[in-house]
């Protein structure tokens, strides 16, 4: 144990520096973010070239790209995607200095029936991406809905190994793990309950999200805390030059989308501000009379509400801060079969907030994402002859996360803080409540280094997790590879050591998981 207080502020100090420094290489760099010039937000997946040579990346979620230890000159920087014009823009690239170039693209007027945008050859040779799943509002709108109402956890039901229920409020298993060894991430803020009891729908509006990333395993040291899977869900940006709303409706419910901007982005690609709201309700108990009469007489006691708000401040240099607030709730009512009575009723609310923010250091090529946020999630269950029960979980989550792309390679790490605090009471036999609290903070840091040598991307990576309520440090290696045997064939592997502080302890009777 002393070792271990000895150790762990040492790796925290030697962290911090690691934070401080940014690495400096000859030649120069070429950065910026992409926006699409009608809406300005994110321009994802587009490949951005310079003509002429082999450098080459693919714009991330928010629309970043860099281009390292370019030699100096001076190039035609191309960028290219399906939903948008190609754009061209010359750049002179200059030893040891970094170039800046936030760009606008035009939507193309004729668009392709049934062209798929992606960046999946520009991934495949860049990244090792084992067992990851990327998916997209278009891809969820492609996928046949339930009573016409596409959503998240309907595409995820099509993925191998997804299994979900409506039972016990809500439950996702992910290739044999239980729910609770899954992490899911809302805009970097850990939701305890994505989904509602019917089993249909997600807290997730489809017209909010901008990209879901699903790791169905060996998940790089980015992420930590959960052994099983890890589900990273981005809500997109409010439209920043005109305001847009969208309402749909369905025998299960209603929800209305409006964004629009506070301060419109200016000609000169100098920031904004930009808001939106989602809000999602389910009337299936009103409705279930008139267009399910032959489940339970017509009695579907199932209701929902999920509110999602965002505001967007965007700087010139494509730096940006996001605040974000929701209010998810569920409800539901067991029925007695001889008497037609609720004989319980249970219900979640989960209400939290947070932000993200971008800062692109001037002169830098290293981009740092951060996100903070806090949450409170609570679950009653009321049953006819026995005394409510509850169960609660209220914690809060600070990370930042650091990148460097260095020609082919890239270098990222980072630190997190996650502090939680679980209440539960519950009734034995005898009617003695049964009550227990714990806190714990989990402290957790990832450095993760993805090499390109030739036909393989090796991609070593270590995070160090620290277990306050335990007292324990764990180093956590891992490893992906993949190896390039043909144009069509690749051959992927990783392996890495998993750990994880929070379980459940639930009885498969009860209708609801405390």
């Amino acid at each position: 144990m002393q070792a271990l207080k000895l150790t762990t502020p040492r790796w925290f100090i030697l962290a911090a520096l690691l934070m401080c420094a940014a690495p400096t290489w000859a030649q120069g760099t070429v950065k910026g973010f992409l926006k699409s010039e009608s809406s300005g937000e994110a321009v994802m997946f587009a490949s951005v070239t310079l003509e002429g040579t082999t450098f080459g990346v693919s714009s991330n979620v928010d629309g970043y790209y860099s281009l390292s230890r370019v030699p100096a000159g001076t190039y035609t920087l191309v960028v290219s995607s399906l939903e948008y014009e190609t754009l061209r823009a010359s750049v002179e690239v200059r030893d040891d200095k970094v170039v800046t170039k936030n760009l606008l693209l035009a939507s193309k007027v004729v668009t392709l029936e049934g062209a798929e945008v992606r960046a999946d050859r520009e991934e495949q040779t860049t990244q090792v991406r084992t067992s990851v799943e990327t998916i997209r509002p278009a891809d969820i709108k492609r996928i046949p809905s339930f009573g016409g109402a596409p959503d998240l956890v309907q595409a995820l039901q099509v993925l191998p190994g997804f299994v979900s229920t409506g039972d016990q409020g809500g439950q996702l298993y992910i290739r044999g793990g239980s729910p609770i060894q899954n992490k899911v991430l809302l805009d970097g803020m850990l939701i305890y309950n994505a989904f509602h009891s019917i089993g249909l729908f997600s807290v997730f509006d489809s017209d909010a999200l901008a990209n879901a990333d699903v790791y169905t395993g060996a998940f790089s040291a980015k992420y930590g805390g959960r052994i099983s899977s890890v589900m990273d869900i981005r809500t997109r940006d409010g439209n920043m030059r005109e305001t847009e709303g969208k309402v749909g409706a369905s025998p299960f419910g209603a929800k209305l989308l409006v964004h629009g901007p506070l301060k419109r982005m200016s000609e000169d690609r100098t920031g904004g501000i930009s808001y939106l709201l989602s809000v999602k309700h389910s009337y299936l108990e009103q409705t279930s009379q008139l267009f399910y009469p032959y489940i339970d007489d017509g009695r579907l006691p199932f209701g929902f509400t999920d509110a999602y708000g965002k505001l967007t401040f965007g700087g010139g240099d494509g730096s940006k801060l996001s605040l974000f607030g929701f209010n998810f709730n569920d409800n539901a009512s067991v029925l007695d079969d001889s008497t037609g009575v609720d004989f319980a009723n249970y219900g979640w609310n989960n209400t939290g907030g947070g932000g993200t923010f971008t800062v692109v250091p001037p002169g830098s090529a290293t981009l740092l994402n951060g996100h903070f946020a806090m949450s409170n999630y609570r679950i009653n269950f009321d049953e006819v002859g026995s005394p409510a029960r509850y169960s609660e979980v209220a914690g809060f989550n600070f990370g930042l996360d650091f990148k460097y792309i260095m020609g082919e390679d890239k270098v990222e790490y980072g630190l997190e803080v996650v502090g939680l605090r679980t209440d539960f009471q519950t009734y034995n036999s005898l009617q003695v409540p049964v009550e227990q609290r714990e806190n714990n903070t989990e402290l957790g840091g990832y450095f993760d280094y993805t090499m390109n040598r030739g036909d393989w991307i090796v991609q070593p990576s270590m995070r160090m997790q620290y277990y306050s309520s335990l007292a324990k440090f764990r180093p956590e290696p891992r490893i992906g590879l993949k190896y390039k045997a043909s144009e069509r064939l690749r051959l992927k592997a990783a392996a890495g050591m998993y750990s994880q502080n929070v379980i459940s302890a639930n009885s498969d009777r009860d209708i609801v998981n405390l």
